[in-house]
């Protein structure tokens, strides 16, 4: 899961980054309004993290600008102030939860969980499921039967986007934005040397379960008839 931090103090955002991929998150940061909307916008993040305080844009507008364009990602907002009235503004602009600095990192985890819930293909936490295939969630490992492989981050994430979308057509584009990042220079041939790991491995666990290659556009998974 990947989520976009934006925060202008340097050292918390750091703090934040260390917190979130230290509990198996992917983590973006921009440190102030401007950069953060644009990132947000890409559509590529599960959670977004905003702070209210910013430069160039502040954390309000930036979630009302991104409701504005259709975006429903969760956002959960940081502030140091704790006034009734500014949790308000936010809720009403239209944040998903508010929580006011300083906060337990374990608050800030479970928001980001409850946050995520949300969103209907994220709602099993533990495994996901398509044909004869098991991705744990836990253990970052592949099951099929009695066999099982595990994966790398990468190899992970590419696996977890595929079985979330299942028959549906991924992109190259949003495959390279979704596990490489917006700001990554990763290129499409990064994609299809992970694509090949997981090829072998599906091999190796004799799934049902093929990748296939949309030609020019992208792929999905699908069940053999074999």
């Amino acid at each position: 899961m990947r989520v976009l931090v934006v925060e202008d103090e340097v050292r918390l955002a750091s703090t934040l980054q260390d917190l979130l991929e230290l509990n198996g998150y992917t983590t973006d940061i921009c440190h102030d309004g401007e950069a953060g909307l644009d990132n947000a916008l890409s559509a590529i993040y599960d959670v977004v993290v905003l702070d209210v305080m910013l430069p160039r844009m502040d954390g309000f507008t930036v979630v009302q600008r991104l409701r504005a364009a259709g975006n429903s990602t969760p956002v959960l907002m940081l502030t140091a102030r704790s006034e009734v009235s500014d949790r308000v503004t936010g809720l009403d602009r239209g944040a998903d939860y508010y929580l006011t600095k300083p906060f337990e990192p374990r608050e800030l985890l479970a928001c980001i969980r409850a946050l995520s819930r949300r969103q209907p293909e994220l709602r099993n936490t533990d495994a996901l499921e398509y044909g004869d295939l098991k991705l744990d969630k836990n253990s970052f490992t592949l099951l099929c039967g009695e066999r099982s492989v595990r994966l790398s981050r990468k190899e992970f994430d590419m696996m977890e986007l595929l079985m979330l979308n299942q028959e549906i057509v991924i992109t190259k584009e949003n495959l390279l934005l979704k596990i490489w990042g917006y700001e990554s220079d990763a290129e499409d041939n990064n994609v299809e040397v992970y694509i090949s790991f997981l090829r072998r491995k599906l091999a190796h666990l004799r799934s049902t379960v093929k990748i296939k290659t949309i030609r020019m556009v992208g792929y999905c998974l699908e069940r053999s008839s074999d």
